[in-house]
């Protein structure tokens, strides 16, 4: 919203419920703060809310049986001020950037409940809607942006279905500590994330003393965390001795909007159509993925600012719609792809060959189903990082970029010093930093970045300011 409108178009946010309001997604990546968050101009107000400083990640994962640590600090395109982002309490990051996109021109209407798109043949032209008081409305526009998370009423309204994926079907609960241990510093911000027999752990360092904490499981196990909730979730931490170990002084919080203990299913996801003349779907609505990576808010803050730049370009005439929201949505496929090829192999890496949980996730063992869809999924991407012929060949890619997890956290825990350059030298994770960190380089340095290249043979470029497409080269 605040992107189209700092073009100069009339923005219209309509919002289901009140704000702040409570949303789970707290764990960001460098490129949502230093990037989009940049080109709209709110940086420096989320620099300066008070959230926790997030250098990197640790993880209990793999082989090694101690914990290691991922720093964003080492990519030589994520440095110096850049190498950071925030744990985010998202009642109140979502009303910084809400109040924002209103300063910049957006207006918004609260408590209504969008029910439908206004179409004028295969075009959608605007949405009905009902208000507070139960009184139905409509309002025209030129361009509809479903923008409303895996609970979205409008996608099927694009066409195609939404696919759910094989390989990550799983189940999370999770809920709200106080008092919990952190890492020691410079990592005390970081999310820890714990594999155990069942699954794995997500810990986020909120606040000095608030720590959301969620187990993931697979869907077959959801005995696990069915009847009562808390006993539940505690019988979880038991299996998982560090975790347990980082809440034996913690306090579970029972009141407000983190005392209630929520379960989020079969929350891996892709529509297979993003978009049709005049509507689009970004973020959730369109995709997601396991949230292991915190890959979440990247992908959604990502995909706002392609649809962004496709909508303005498209209404100054720079570019044809049809050329905007074809780069959108295979932009926007490729990066999903991207951290679903770099999750299958972290997962895959994991040995537990005891667990139920850790075996079903060997790529060598699956059936293909899902490495099937995921070539599907990418196949009409022209990009050489997918270039793939088949299932087969994707699952021996991914056994290999799981190999080479594995041997650079080895190289990595054998090193005094913790020198994390082997890491990124792992093909899945220059992939995984790859675009995001092109937006941050974007955002900081503008036009002497230098010309932009296609991303896609006779793909469109990105303007020196990252606002607009432009054709390529001839």
């Amino acid at each position: 919203a605040a992107l189209v409108a700092m073009r100069g178009h009339r923005v219209l946010i309509l919002e289901k419920e009140t704000f702040p309001r409570y949303q789970i997604g707290e764990s960001l990546l460098p490129s949502t703060i230093h990037g989009v968050c940049r080109m709209t101009g709110v940086a420096e107000k989320l620099a300066a809310a008070g959230f926790t400083p997030k250098k990197g990640g640790t993880f209990r994962w793999g082989a090694n049986s101690e914990p290691w640590t991922f720093s964003f600090s080492v990519s030589p395109k994520i440095a110096g001020a850049t190498s950071h982002a925030y744990q985010v309490e998202r009642s109140k990051f979502d009303n910084i950037l809400l109040e924002h996109a209103v300063e910049k021109g957006a207006e918004v209407r609260f408590r209504v409940s969008v029910t439908d798109v206004i179409e004028d043949g295969e075009r959608v032209t605007g949405v009905r809607y009902t208000d507070a008081d139960g009184t139905e409305h409509e309002v025209r526009a030129t361009y509809v942006v479903d923008a409303s998370g895996n609970g979205s009423r409008l996608h099927k309204r694009v066409g195609g279905t939404r696919e759910y994926s094989q390989f990550f079907r799983s189940l999370a609960l999770f809920g709200y500590f106080e008092g919990g241990k952190r890492l020691p510093a410079p990592n005390s911000g970081n999310i820890l994330s714990v594999a155990f027999e069942s699954g794995w752990f997500w810990y986020i360092p909120l606040t000095p003393d608030l720590t959301s904490v969620g187990a993931v499981v697979r869907r077959e196990n959801a005995d696990k965390i069915q009847g009562d909730p808390e006993r539940a979730l505690m019988a979880l931490i038991d299996e998982c001795p560090l975790i347990k170990e980082y809440l034996s002084d913690a306090t579970r919080v029972t009141e407000g909007q983190y005392g209630q203990l929520r379960v989020r299913k079969d929350y891996s996801y892709h529509q297979t159509t993003f978009w049709r003349p005049g509507l689009v779907l970004i973020g959730d609505a369109a995709c997601f993925v396991d949230p292991v990576f915190s890959s979440g808010v990247h992908l959604a803050t990502y995909s706002a600012l392609l649809a962004a730049r496709s909508i303005s370009s498209s209404l100054a005439g720079i570019v044809s719609e049809e050329a905007a929201f074809t780069e959108f949505e295979a932009r926007y496929r490729r990066e999903y792809g991207v951290f679903y090829e770099f999750l299958m192999s972290f997962y895959d890496m994991h040995v537990d060959e005891n667990s139920y949980f850790w075996s079903a996730k060997k790529v060598t063992r699956n059936q293909h189903t899902e490495l099937e869809s995921f070539v599907e999924l990418v196949a009409g991407v022209s990009s050489s990082e997918f270039d793939l012929d088949g299932a087969e060949s994707a699952a021996l890619r991914m056994k290999s970029k799981s190999a080479e997890f594995v041997s650079a956290i080895d190289e990595m825990s054998a090193d005094a010093e913790g020198n994390m350059t082997p890491l990124f030298r792992s093909s899945a994770v220059r992939q995984a930093m790859q675009e995001g960190a092109q937006v941050q380089s974007r955002a900081f340095l503008g036009e002497d970045l230098g010309p932009d290249v296609p991303m896609f043979p006779g793909g469109l470029i990105t303007s020196d300011d990252g606002m607009l497409w432009q054709p390529g080269p001839a």
